[in-house]
């Protein structure tokens, strides 16, 4: 099991005397893809992924600036002015905290589509903080690079929510309270399969469906929900986990933005899955299996499952207790 009930607490980080080992120092890093709300923990709860994420190279220069100097893999058309682009935000952000005198060139290579519900922009911002980090003389934790990440991402979704960056960084499945991050123990055979649609859901339209208010007694059963996950797996109690993975608030009001979402879902209960529902604002679904086994044969019907919609998808299994960010 992952580190059971780890929790850290980044808050507001003072100025160390920490500075870039030298200018025309560069470092790369890799922020893995991420299963945010959980279904039942929206904008709080998320997961890391295996097999996709964006990579950031990050080059420390004499000009007191943040740029961008290329962006390549999978999207290209993203915002290089630094106000806009995720990954330039957030080591903005850390410059600022820091007080550093030099500058960041940024190079982004994106291997996370482009609203895929797979926490791209995140990544973006998480790679390029903790590659930014590598070239500090006195690193921070990577709890401490929460905040920084956090301010990269609000920049693409409008709000700032850390269920995809809080994963990204520490790895694992991970509740963000506040500023507090603690990472949730899981079972090492917990798997989940993520199908992602060829489909674009942008975060900001995925977010207007829940602008209206909802019902107290939806709410209250969202709560139990969240509670019987979390007690689920601390107990290490899959039938728990089974019990309460069903998103009762948000994925109502998403699901229609998915085509053949309901057969997807259908698909992976019908073949054992603890419980599937929405990818942080879609259009990817995932499910949770208690084996690798059933993940990938439930996954490859999931699949299908969308391919009778009309849509061409893809599928990653990964373990829940997936590694976070690392340098390359």
């Amino acid at each position: 099991m992952s580190t059971a009930g780890q929790v850290t607490d980044p808050g507001k980080p003072a100025k160390p005397a920490a500075a870039v080992a030298k200018v025309g120092g560069f470092a790369q890093a890799l922020a893995p893809g991420s299963v945010g709300n959980v279904g039942v923990g929206f904008d709080i709860l998320g997961h890391a992924v295996d097999g996709v994420g964006d990579k950031v190279m990050v080059e420390s220069i004499a000009e007191p600036v943040v740029r961008i100097s290329a962006i390549s893999g999978l999207v290209t058309q993203l915002p290089r002015d630094p106000h806009n682009n995720t990954a330039a935000r957030a080591v903005a952000a850390m410059r600022e905290a820091l007080g550093l005198q030099c500058g960041f060139e940024i190079a982004l290579e994106k291997g996370i589509p482009l609203g895929s519900g797979l926490g791209g922009s995140a990544a973006s911002a998480v790679a390029a903080v903790v590659a930014t980090n590598a070239l500090l003389d006195r690193p921070l934790s990577l709890e401490e690079l929460y905040p920084f990440a956090l301010a990269g991402e609000t920049v693409a979704s409008g709000s700032a929510h850390g269920d995809n960056i809080a994963p990204q960084l520490l790895g694992g499945l991970v509740l963000v309270c506040g500023q507090r991050l603690v990472s949730i123990p899981v079972p090492e055979n917990l798997y989940c399969a993520v199908v992602h649609p060829h489909l674009v859901v942008e975060t900001r339209e995925s977010r207007k469906r829940l602008r209206a208010p909802y019902g107290l007694n939806k709410v209250v059963a969202q709560t139990g929900n969240l509670a019987g996950v979390l007690a689920g797996l601390y107990s290490n109690d899959l039938s728990l986990v089974g019990q309460s993975l069903n998103d009762v608030l948000v994925e109502p009001r998403r699901a229609a933005m998915i085509p053949g979402f309901a057969k997807v879902q259908a698909a992976a209960l019908e073949r054992g899955a603890l419980g599937a529902s929405i990818s942080g604002g879609g259009p990817s679904v995932f499910a949770w299996f208690s084996n690798r086994l059933h993940a990938q044969s439930a996954g490859v019907a999931m699949r299908q499952a969308f391919e009778s919609a009309g849509l061409k998808a893809d599928l990653l299994v990964s373990p829940v207790a997936a590694a976070g960010a690392r340098v390359l």
